[in-house]
C-alpha cells in the first residue's frame, strides 16, 4: 500500500438492532434494518439527550452518567423500532389481545415499558442481588472486605460471562452479534482510512476498544474497587449503597472509554484488553447482506469521505485503485 493506514478517531458510534444498524453521528441517528422481504429500509431521527447543549456533559465523570442514560433511552428506542418490522406475525398472540383490551391503542407502549421494568428487575437480582446473597453465604471463608469485593466481583463478572454463553445458543442473538460485527468493521474500515465498501468492510476487524460490551465489562470491574470501600454487613443496605454508586461507576467507565477511543498507547491497550477479550462473545463476524446494512446505516448519518479527505489527507477518489489492490491481498 503505498500510503499509511492509521487510525484517526470519528466521533460515530452505533449499536446492533434487530436485523439491523444503528448508528449515531452526533445529534442524528439512522436506523437500517433488513425487511422481511430483503429491501434495506432506513430511516433518519435527531436525538438531543436530557442534557443537550448543558455545561455539565463537558465535565469529566459527570457527563458519563448523561451519556450512559442516553444511551440506554435510544437503545432501548431504536430497538423497539426494529422489532416492529418483524411483528405482524406475532399480532394475534393472547397477550396481545389482552394488552389491546386494556391499552387500546397505547398497547405497544404499554408493552415496551413493561418489558423495560422486568429487565431491569432481572438485570438487578443476576448482578446485584445474587452476587451479594452468594457472597453472604461464603463469608465465613472470607476474612477481609477486599476479599468479599472481590470474590463479588469474580461472581458477577461469571454470571454476567455465562449469561452471554446462554443467549447466544439463541438464533437471533446470535444474528444480532453478528450485526454486532457490521456495526464495529463498518466503523474501523472508515478510522482506518479504506473507502467504506463490502470489501473493505469484510477485511476489517470485528473488535473496537468503544464497545458498549467494553463498557459493561468496565463497569463490573471498577465496582469491585469502589464496592471495597462499602463497610458494612447489612444485605439491605449493601445493595442500596451499590445502586447509589453506579452512576459514579458509569461516570469512570465511560472516561476509560472515551480515552480508549482517542488513544492508542500501551496502558489504553492493557485496560481496553479484558473488553477486546470479551468482544469474542458479543461480536460474531457479518455476512454481505449484513455489512450492506451497516454501510447503509453509516451513509444515512455520516460523510465518510469528507471525514477521510480531512483526517487522512487524500482524495478518496483517487484512493478507489489503491483500495482495490489492497482488496486482492
Amino acid at each position: 500500500m503505498g500510503k499509511n493506514r492509521l487510525f484517526h478517531y470519528s466521533g460515530i458510534g452505533g449499536q446492533a438492532v434487530l436485523e439491523g444498524v444503528m448508528m449515531r453521528n452526533k445529534d442524528l441517528y439512522s436506523v437500517s434494518v433488513r425487511k422481511p422481504s430483503g429491501e434495506i429500509f432506513t430511516s433518519v431521527e435527531e436525538y438531543h439527550g436530557l442534557l443537550s447543549g448543558s455545561p455539565l456533559l463537558r465535565i469529566p465523570f459527570v457527563r458519563g452518567i448523561f451519556v450512559f442514560i442516553d444511551s440506554l433511552v435510544l437503545g432501548l428506542k431504536v430497538t423497539n423500532y426494529s422489532a416492529s418490522f418483524y411483528d405482524d406475525d406475532e399480532k394475534d398472540r393472547p397477550l396481545d389481545k389482552v394488552a389491546d383490551a386494556v391499552a387500546g391503542d397505547k398497547s405497544e407502549k404499554l408493552w415496551s415499558a413493561l418489558t423495560t421494568v422486568i429487565a431491569f428487575a432481572v438485570a438487578i437480582g443476576l448482578f446485584l442481588v445474587l452476587p451479594v446473597k452468594i457472597t453472604g453465604w461464603m463469608g465465613s471463608y472470607l476474612h477481609s472486605q477486599a476479599l468479599k469485593a472481590a470474590f463479588e466481583g469474580a461472581v458477577r463478572i461469571s454470571i454476567f460471562v455465562l449469561y452471554i454463553l446462554v443467549i447466544s445458543l439463541m438464533s437471533d442473538i446470535r444474528r444480532l452479534f453478528a450485526y454486532h460485527g457490521a456495526e464495529h468493521k463498518c466503523i474501523n474500515c472508515i478510522e482506518s482510512g479504506l473507502p467504506l465498501t463490502v470489501a473493505n468492510v469484510k477485511k476489517s476487524s470485528r473488535f473496537h476498544r468503544r464497545c458498549g460490551s467494553s463498557f459493561i465489562l468496565l463497569v463490573l470491574l471498577i465496582s469491585v474497587i469502589l464496592f471495597m470501600f462499602i463497610r458494612t454487613d447489612s444485605i439491605v443496605l449493601k445493595l442500596i449503597y451499590r445502586l447509589l454508586l453506579l452512576p459514579v461507576i458509569s461516570g469512570i467507565s465511560y472516561e476509560i472509554i472515551r480515552l480508549a477511543g482517542r488513544s492508542d498507547n500501551i496502558l489504553v491497550k492493557i485496560i481496553s484488553a479484558p473488553g477486546m477479550l470479551l468482544q469474542r462473545l458479543t461480536v460474531k463476524e457479518p455476512d454481505d447482506s449484513m455489512i450492506e446494512v451497516g454501510i447503509a446505516s453509516v451513509e444515512a448519518v455520516f460523510d465518510w469521505r469528507f471525514y477521510q479527505k480531512d483526517a487522512f489527507g487524500y482524495d478518496l477518489e483517487d484512493d478507489e485503485d489503491e483500495s482495490e489492490a489492497y482488496d486482492e491481498d
